[in-house]
């Protein structure tokens, strides 16, 4: 996809009337469009594969195949969408389930409209954590933590560790580098380095790896 075209979005939900207010929406917008849509979890499997969307607004509760499932599927294919799990209530055991699977965030059903259009413009470029403290809390709430720190932890030097700290609690590059006296090039550039490291895709992961091992300052 080229820079100009348009962010390739799918959407799955059970309630069509829902669906039909997030197409009216997303459609109206010069870089967005829908390219596909599904009820259920099933269904989404052979529309992902069908439509190539660049991002999944994924329902949680649907019938024949919920979105925890659907996603786990659709995230085993060599270069799968970014999945964003939709939910009514922000401390969602469920969102958090599918977010440690892969998912890059979550976003609540009755969220501004402007908020989801930059939601997803957010997480086609791979920048931005979802409602950071929202996802800091959902992981507070929902943690695995006592899991043993993996050996590549140990890699990350001391700057890094820091700044990995910072990102965990949600602090985004504006933040990070006035807090560090940093630019916020540099503060991506060790972000990345940190993703690397340790194998995470994005900022969402970093907070569930961090939660997961008891490493929140």
């Amino acid at each position: 996809m080229t820079d100009d075209a348009p962010i390739r979005v799918a959407l799955v939900d059970d309630q069509a009337l829902f669906r039909a207010g997030i197409r009216m929406l997303v459609d109206s917008q010069p870089d967005q469009r829908i390219v596909g849509e599904a009820g259920n979890g099933r269904e989404a499997l052979d529309m992902v594969r069908t439509a190539r969307p660049d991002i999944v607004l994924m329902d949680i509760r649907m019938p024949v195949m919920d979105g925890i499932e659907a996603t786990a599927e659709i995230l085993k294919a060599t270069d799968p969408p970014r999945v964003v799990m939709l939910t009514t209530f922000d401390l969602d055991e469920a969102a958090a389930r599918a977010i440690r699977g892969g998912a890059s965030g979550f976003l609540l059903k009755d969220a501004d409209p402007e908020f989801l259009l930059a939601a997803i413009r957010g997480v086609h470029h791979g920048s931005s954590v979802i409602a950071a403290s929202a996802t800091r809390e959902l992981f507070a709430q929902f943690s695995e933590q006592n899991k043993p720190v993996p050996a590549s932890f140990e890699l990350l030097t001391e700057r890094e560790r820091e700044i990995f700290d910072l990102a965990a609690r949600g602090l985004n590059n504006s933040e990070i580098a006035a807090r560090e006296f940093l630019s916020e090039a540099t503060v991506k550039t060790h972000i990345s380095r940190i993703l690397t490291k340790l194998g995470l895709r994005d900022r969402v992961q970093l907070v569930v790896f961090a939660y997961d091992h008891g490493l929140v300052a």
